[in-house]
């Protein structure tokens, strides 16, 4: 397994995980299958470019793309010292094999080094037991929790917001 930041090289490969993560896990994003399908793969390409705001990072089994997650920092001059972690996903074939903690980990070692950032967030769906034991394993702490948060096809789901504190 090769962990790396995508790039807008990277954007059918990253388009196709995540249509399949859409699909797959619903309720565990805020976007659905339906709004991202039609985006321009020239959109895609344009988030993947590096930049100081935000970074992806990618999983790769031999040459397939098995597991993603991007961070995006907070731009505003109160909340800078904030970033936050969106689109974790590993596809269901190569669950358990430590995927989401290597990527995790990378992500929080290469945030860790932006100056000013002191705290990264994410949020989880309250029933997504495996995700929330890996984010505490890793020293996230549950700072929050949001009834309904999510509403897809008559159907909610509970939110958890999570925190780690840099050092």
């Amino acid at each position: 397994m090769d962990i790396r930041r995508l790039t807008s090289e990277d954007a059918v490969s990253y388009r196709a995980l995540r249509l399949r993560s859409l699909q797959e896990n619903p309720e565990a994003f805020l976007v659905t299958y339906d709004s991202e399908v039609s985006k321009p793969i020239e959109e895609i390409q344009h988030k993947l470019q590096p930049s100081s705001k935000r970074f992806t990072l990618g999983c790769f089994d031999k040459q397939e793309l098995v597991g993603m997650v991007t961070f995006v920092r907070e731009q505003h001059l109160k909340t800078i010292h904030k970033g936050n972690i969106y689109a974790m996903y590993v596809s269901p074939s190569c669950r358990g094999q430590k995927i989401g903690k290597a990527l995790m980990k990378e992500l929080v070692q290469r945030a860790s080094v932006l100056e000013g950032l002191e705290q990264i967030g994410l949020t989880v769906i309250s029933e997504n037991r495996a995700a929330k034991q890996l984010y505490i394993s890793l020293g996230f702490k549950v700072c929050g929790l949001e009834k309904n948060a999510l509403k897809y096809e008559g159907q909610y789901w509970d939110e958890e917001r999570m925190v780690l504190e840099l050092d």
